[in-house]
Order: C-alpha cells, then sequence, then structure tokens
C-alpha cells in the first residue's frame, strides 16, 4: 500500500502565502509524478498542478500560474506547493496525488485552505 500526507493547510487573508507539503510512504519503487488537486464548495475536482519525478516542465491550471510553485524533493519522497497572492477563490480542500510503481494512482485525505479576511 502507499499512504500520502499533506500538511500545511489553514486559514490565511487574501494576498497571503500558504506552503502545502505531501509526504508519499509505503510500497514504492518508482514515483512518476505527484501533483495537487483541489475541491471546492459544491464543485468537482480540478486539477491544479503536476511536477515529473525525473525532470521537466511543471503543469498549472491557467487559474494558478505565476502565484503558485510545485516542487518536490525526491530523497524525502515529498511534493510541495508554494501559494502566494492567494484569493477567496482558492479556497478548497487540496488533495494530493502520486502517480507511482506501473502507474498506479494513489490520493492523500486532503488539506483545508481557506482565504478569508
Amino acid at each position: 500500500q502507499v499512504q500520502l500526507v499533506e500538511s500545511g493547510g489553514g486559514l490565511v487573508q487574501p494576498g497571503g502565502s500558504l506552503r502545502l507539503s505531501c509526504v508519499a510512504s509505503g510500497s514504492i519503487f518508482r514515483i512518476n509524478a505527484m501533483g495537487w488537486y483541489r475541491q471546492a464548495p459544491g464543485k468537482e475536482r480540478e486539477f491544479v498542478a503536476t511536477i515529473s519525478w525525473s525532470g521537466g516542465t511543471p503543469y498549472y491550471t491557467d487559474s494558478v500560474k505565476g502565484r503558485f510553485t510545485i516542487s518536490r524533493d525526491n530523497a524525502k519522497n515529498t511534493v510541495y506547493l508554494q501559494m502566494n497572492s492567494l484569493k477567496p477563490e482558492d479556497t478548497a480542500v487540496y488533495y494530493c496525488n502520486a502517480n507511482v510503481n506501473y502507474a498506479n494512482d494513489y490520493w492523500g485525505k486532503g488539506t483545508l485552505v481557506t482565504v478569508s479576511s
């Protein structure tokens, strides 16, 4: 089994910053990519960002480009999401996703980000 544990969510004012972390553990012999998705109240889960474990250009949804940065620490099996210039519309539960081993997808339980004054 593979476990993903997110951390770093919380309440922040508009314009503020947060850094999310996600650690992957368990029966992993290869991480192909990790990423972040989010689900706002009453909406479907949507893609936010993804990064390949072997290098290459990260991908972002248009609404976060220039504000969010995804990065990884291969040695720690950890992916980060630095979120700057946060807006109320960024409020959501943020989920970590990992594609590992033979292209198996796993999800974390999510961490809540609330952007409000």
